[in-house]
């Protein structure tokens, strides 16, 4: 078997429809296209989404939905994550050599209740406590 022979299975290609070809054809006459009218002029192309003058849905539904590009930090709760409490120097390093992090993460918010008093402890830019 080569390139030179292949051709499709028996059975899965049709001839093309021949359209105005004599009234014996049944596709003759008016050629499937009914009678009159825009849709049976040659050239006619209606526009995509066109609802016959109606308002179109992708116009009459609300647009929404927003994405900021804002990356917003990874958030740790310092109450149940107790090895980044028990760090000496909070970094992004130290977390992610206790705590499992994905290397996309570049920011961390350390919450819960012990997180405000371990703001002496953060030395890096990265690592941000709540509250205040």
């Amino acid at each position: 078997m080569g390139l030179h022979n292949l051709q499709p299975a028996p059975g899965s290609t049709h001839n093309k429809k021949r359209v105005g070809r004599g009234q014996g054809s049944g596709t003759g006459k008016t050629a499937g296209r009914g009678q009159k009218g825009q849709k049976s002029r040659s050239g006619y192309s209606r526009k995509r989404n066109f609802e016959g003058g109606q308002m179109p849905l992708a116009k009459r539904l609300p647009k929404i939905g927003f994405t900021s590009r804002v990356v917003k930090p990874y958030v740790i709760n310092v109450e149940k994550i107790k090895a980044v409490a028990e760090l000496d120097e909070i970094t992004l390093e130290s977390i992610k050599s206790v705590h499992k992090l994905s290397k996309s993460v570049t920011r961390v918010k350390l919450i819960g209740s012990g997180a405000k008093d371990l703001a002496a402890k953060i030395k890096d830019d990265a690592v941000t406590t709540s509250g205040k």
